[in-house]
């Protein structure tokens, strides 16, 4: 069972609840331990792109094996990967 330090337990940053994440960004599934949980456990680490927004959420497009998957999760649990060019 997963659960965060106890210095941070229970809490979750304004920043990461109004992060603002544009169309076409690249994105990382990464669980907040303190929110609940939006979208299959197993996709957890998985990249995937933004394809919108739909109220507060997202709409991620993601690769499983052969086939594309479209979620819908909260800015929580979403990193944007940076290029580094």
């Amino acid at each position: 069972m997963k659960s965060k330090k106890i210095r941070t337990r229970g809490k979750v940053k304004l920043s990461e609840l109004y992060r603002n994440l544009k169309v076409g960004d690249k994105v990382a599934l990464i669980r907040n331990l303190s929110e609940k949980l939006s979208f299959p456990i197993r996709m957890e680490g998985r990249t995937g792109t933004i394809e919108g927004k739909q109220g507060n959420a997202y709409k991620i497009v993601l690769q499983d094996f052969n086939e594309e998957k479209r979620f819908i999760i909260k800015p929580v649990h979403l990193r944007k990967i940076v290029d580094k060019k």
